[in-house]
């Protein structure tokens, strides 16, 4: 009679394996299911109901294990030619806080912070260090960062020219037309001869700059002086708005035409947020400021798997480590979720 001794990883009578812990992962964090969900789901798999506390514990043991991939995915997005940026508002604990996002079409990390300015930027530590061109929505802090070049998300602009449009401004159609055709154009080059004649740029640079002037015209600043004693730049429309910026950012607006790796958008960065969304609106809210930090350790995991084509329940098992067992739960999912 033979008997092999039992594998390293398996130090108790009875104890989960590293499969069960990436699956209790995988369900909580990937298919955004809720604790009681997942006990149910157990239940009528397994007629075994898993408790809270272990999801949590997987969901912890794995966000530790990723603290150093998630460093290496920041050094490869630092490194990218062009990488897409964006922010949106998240609840933790009933209060306002706001997820970063940071990504390429390989890989992403998410970063939440009390904050929606600079130092926020500069805690998730990659913009301040990226020198390639950063695309996003002319959010005033993006510009903080000297270093990058800017890429404005077109897309954007053409939610508020349509807007404007409504509003009976004849300038943003027109502008709306130039983005189009400029968007046609590009993609006509790439197919056919895979750069843009540059006679063909210098007539789509005139078309902007003869558009502009039309919102000018439309849109005059006031002849009246600002009265003496006020603070501040005299109030503007939202259409004297948008002008200053197409006018002042107009390299960034137009980067997509002289670049072809720049996007004319930045809706990889809008679908990278979208399950974040979906999980405040499943949830409701973070119990915790360490629970949306594990909730952004394992989601910025699994959105760059993803990206890449691979398993996730494979990745998210080989991120655990096999030695962790099945030890008693020393965190209390009322105060980590």
């Amino acid at each position: 009679m033979s008997r092999a001794p039992f594998p390293p990883d398996v130090t108790q009578p009875t104890q989960y394996g590293t499969r069960v812990w990436a699956v209790a992962a995988y369900l909580s964090q990937y298919q955004l299911l809720p604790y009681d969900r997942i006990k149910e789901l157990f239940t009528d798999l397994f007629s075994h109901a898993i408790s809270p506390a272990t999801v949590v514990a997987a969901n912890h043991a794995l966000a530790d294990q990723l603290v150093p991939v998630e460093e290496e995915t920041k050094d490869q997005i630092r490194q990218a030619f062009v990488a897409h940026f964006d922010e949106t508002g998240i609840s933790i604990d009933g209060r306002l806080h706001w997820l970063h996002t940071a990504g390429t079409a390989t890989a992403i990390v998410y970063s939440p912070h009390p904050r929606r300015g600079r130092a926020a930027l500069e805690h998730m530590d990659v913009l301040p260090r990226f020198t390639g061109t950063a695309v996003h929505d002319a959010w005033v802090p993006y510009f903080a960062h000297t270093g990058n070049r800017h890429a404005l998300c077109n897309a954007y602009h053409l939610r508020e020219l349509t807007s404007l449009v409504e509003q009976g401004q004849a300038w943003a159609q027109e502008m709306i037309d130039f983005l189009f055709d400029s968007k046609q154009a590009l993609e006509r080059a790439r197919t056919h001869t895979g750069c843009l004649e540059w006679e063909e740029l210098e007539r789509l640079a005139r078309r902007y700059t003869e558009v502009l002037a039309h919102g000018r015209e439309e849109n005059p600043l006031p002849a009246v002086p600002r009265p003496a004693g006020r603070r501040g730049r005299p109030g503007q429309t939202p259409a004297q708005n948008l002008l200053d910026r197409l006018e002042q950012h107009r390299p960034a607006v137009l980067a997509f035409m002289y670049d072809f790796e720049v996007p004319f958008d930045n809706n990889l960065a809008e679908r990278d947020l979208r399950m974040v969304k979906v999980q405040q609106k499943i949830s409701g809210t973070f119990r915790s400021f360490a629970g949306a930090q594990v909730f952004c350790g394992i989601r910025g995991y699994i959105s760059s798997v993803r990206k890449r084509g691979q398993s996730v329940l494979v990745a998210l098992e080989a991120g655990l480590p096999s030695s962790w067992t099945n030890s008693p739960c020393k965190r209390s999912p009322s105060t980590v979720t």
